[in-house]
């Protein structure tokens, strides 16, 4: 077997690669380049659960990066048991071929319980005190204290927020590097997500993003000299497209307009009940599920959503399933923004009644995914001693809400779910390997399987 890494690169597209990316457009020039036209919807965990699998949504079952669970009645985001990816993957079937082959998967979603070789995965310590502790979890589990004494601790507070930045990335690259001195895995899967925040942050237009795509380039040119000097195959692959947007809809404050959304008092604070709610919508960047409670209510819901201004399409997967969505995850519609709107999670109509987790980073438990995480609010004042404050008194072994996250969706310059119009902003997969009878040189996202299985294969 060729020994092989794949370097997901989140967010490149055609569109992004050229003067500020000079050592990945030098590989583009030795390489079959390939458009992939996005699995939709295009997502992070639904694009990675395609791509190592080869199967659609409705058979490995990953319909968003969260969705409603009916039976527990709660929404359940960002989970990492590699136990809810239904199918073999594309480790499992390359090791069926070679007992001796191995992987690495270094923070791919759904990273926890797989049957990959090694893994690093972002793992926070919950303890009881209501703290948060950063940290990793890695497969074996004696890793874990091993990578951090030789790189130091994962920079969490730099892989999402507002202080998202390259150095989580860095990090991410030389952990791969770490596992391939210590391993020498056949086959290393690394994840690269540095330009999914300034994309989504800023907007692929922004005039920053120059200076971001330049800084990922030079990762990629580590990794690249590193691995090219042990004779290792290197393929480029990203996930999706990440386009310009100008405006959030907030499909549950419609809702609740109609009555359908049940609300409880936490505390002061506006609380969702999605159990006792007639309708709903997990929102997930331009792609909404939308659960009906009530069926009695299902034809006005679907009414009301085709009205909805920034709404393009509603699906119904029960009776249509054009993209092969059709999942018991899934909700009873499936709403796809225009190309200048995203869905928020937003459900209350007054900021002061915003649950307390609304204006902190908590991927968890939102009840949709919520951009708007990535930026400081700018209306607080004295915001470094504010923080600093509330730091000393979490180090302290105090109670504290780190409330430093805005409620104004607009910030949000970019995002992506949909299938965008032009070929030019699909996510690229770059590579030895080559497909036949493609079009326009694109190929579909299940393709991408077929080209990492070929690029351990061929020699």
């Amino acid at each position: 077997m060729q020994r092989s890494v794949v370097l997901n690169i989140v967010g490149l597209t055609d569109r992004l690669i050229g003067e500020y990316t000079p050592n990945i457009s030098s590989f583009c020039q030795e390489r079959s380049k390939y458009s992939v036209k996005p699995v939709f919807p295009a997502l992070t965990c639904t694009a990675q659960s395609t791509y190592l699998t080869g199967k659609d949504v409705k058979d490995h079952g990953i319909v968003a990066n969260g969705w409603y669970s009916r039976d527990l009645a709660e929404h359940q985001f960002w989970k990492q048991s590699n136990h809810l990816v239904k199918g073999p993957k594309v480790w499992d079937i390359l090791r069926e071929e070679n007992s001796a082959f191995t992987c690495a998967k270094v923070f791919w979603w759904y990273n926890m319980y797989s049957t990959a070789d090694y893994s690093i995965t972002p793992r926070p310590i919950y303890p009881s005190d209501g703290s948060k502790v950063f940290d990793v979890y890695t497969n074996p589990m004696s890793m874990r204290d091993e990578v951090k004494n030789d790189l130091g601790a994962f920079p969490f507070q730099n892989f999402w927020g507002p202080l998202s930045g390259i150095e989580s990335t860095k990090w991410i690259a030389e952990s791969a590097k770490w596992i391939e001195e210590k391993h020498s895995p056949t086959l290393s899967l690394v994840y690269l997500p540095h330009l999914d925040y300034c994309l989504q942050k800023d907007g692929p237009n922004a005039a920053v993003i120059n200076s971001e795509l330049s800084k990922i380039d030079l990762v990629f040119k580590d990794l690249h000299d590193f691995y090219a000097k042990k004779n290792i195959k290197i393929t480029i692959l990203s996930e999706y497209g990440i386009t310009p947007v100008d405006k959030p809809i907030h499909l549950n404050r419609i809702f609740r307009e109609k009555g359908w959304i049940s609300i409880k008092n936490e505390l002061g604070l506006e609380m969702i009940d999605l159990g006792a709610s007639k309708a709903f919508a997990v929102a997930d960047h331009q792609v909404a599920h939308v659960y009906v409670n009530d069926l009695s209510v299902k034809d006005q819901v679907a009414e009301i959503l085709r009205s909805v201004d920034g709404v393009e399409k509603v699906l119904s997967p029960k009776e249509n399933d054009p993209f092969s969505i059709d999942h018991e995850r899934g909700g009873d519609f499936v709403v796809i923004s225009d190309s200048k709107s995203w869905f928020t999670y937003y459900y209350w109509n007054d900021d002061a009644l915003a649950p307390d987790f609304a204006r902190c980073v908590d991927i968890h438990r939102k009840p949709g995914y919520d951009p708007v995480e990535l930026f400081f609010d700018p209306n607080l004042k004295f915001l470094k001693l504010r923080a600093a404050y509330k730091l000393i008194r979490k180090k302290l072994g105090f109670r504290t809400i780190m409330d430093f996250i805005p409620l104004d969706a607009s910030l949000v310059k970019g995002s992506h779910g949909r299938i965008p119009t032009e070929i030019s902003d699909w996510p690229v997969f770059i590579s030895d390997s080559e497909f036949e009878g493609t079009t326009n040189n694109t190929i579909d996202s299940k393709l991408v399987f077929e080209g990492i299985l070929n690029s351990v294969n061929s020699q």
